[in-house]
């Protein structure tokens, strides 16, 4: 190429190279800012828009993982209550067989049917106060609660087991989770063994249903717990940088652009040397 002042290659070329540098070194330390590859749509649209989707999707599922724990709750107040309920119910049984001993009207029948009718009350705080969030499962009014199990909109039924158990008040069969006045024992005539028993056995079957559930839901919980822990694994396999590799990157960039500056330096210096033909 001739000598010119007009056109300088070597500039152009230097200059063209110190660009590719600095747009290379530019990506680098966003990558190194940030510790993505892919942080926006321009990186790579593709990978952008899968990482977004499954972003969204571990949004999703914290509010599954926080509907499972509501549940988890309700159940554990309801096993709770249960466990005051059960042993207050094998206390009645011995009581019951006391009171069918003991001779109508006398002190010591008295003083049995106080007892039993104190625990009765016991029986009836215990139920009453089983609620969580405004729940009791153990209300025979209370209408089915679900809670969310993924976000594709399973739902998770925790309404007590249907059962029937025998109203010693009433002498009737209530069906649904164990109403409180199943275990009412208004009427002394009713505090019998084989009535307390017919209490016993329903509630123990409601009780089982609830343990049910709660490991149902244990393990559920397990499962969004994982399930979440891959999906953010999954999305930094996709967009996270090697930052041991992206910072070899820069210190070579560096020192690229270093040189690439001094090689532009040199290439418009080339002009000036053609002011010596002039002298």
């Amino acid at each position: 190429m001739a000598n010119s002042i007009n056109t300088n290659g070597g500039a152009l070329v230097a200059l063209q190279t110190l660009n590719a540098t600095n747009k290379a070194l530019e990506t680098t330390q966003n990558r190194v800012n940030t510790g993505l590859k892919v942080s926006s749509a321009k990186d790579n649209g593709a990978i952008f828009a899968i990482a977004t989707s499954q972003r969204a999707e571990m949004g999703a599922q914290d509010s599954v993982r926080q509907s499972l724990q509501r549940g988890q709750s309700i159940v554990d107040v309801a096993l709770a209550a249960g466990d005051t309920v059960t042993s207050a119910l094998n206390e009645l049984k011995g009581l019951a067989v006391a009171i069918q001993d003991a001779a109508t009207g006398s002190d010591t029948a008295n003083k049995l049917n106080a007892d039993f009718t104190a625990i009765v009350k016991e029986i009836g705080s215990a139920l009453g106060g089983a609620k969580f969030d405004g729940v009791n499962l153990f209300d025979a009014n209370t209408a089915a609660i679900q809670v969310t199990t993924n976000t594709s909109g399973g739902k998770f039924d925790l309404k007590a087991v249907t059962a029937t158990a025998t109203d010693p008040t009433k002498g009737a069969a209530v069906t649904g989770p164990p109403a409180l006045a199943a275990y009412d024992f208004a009427n002394t005539a009713d505090r019998t063994a084989a009535n307390v028993d017919r209490a016993i056995s329903s509630f123990a079957s409601t009780l089982a249903d609830l343990g049910t559930k709660s490991k149902s839901l244990d393990r559920q919980m397990t499962f969004v717990n994982k399930l979440q822990d891959s999906l953010e694994t999954g999305i930094g396999n996709l967009v996270d940088a090697d930052l041991a590799k992206e910072s070899a990157r820069l210190t070579a960039l560096q020192t690229k652009q270093q040189l690439g500056v001094q090689a532009l330096s040199i290439a418009n210096s080339s002009s000036s040397i053609l002011l010596g033909l002039f002298r």
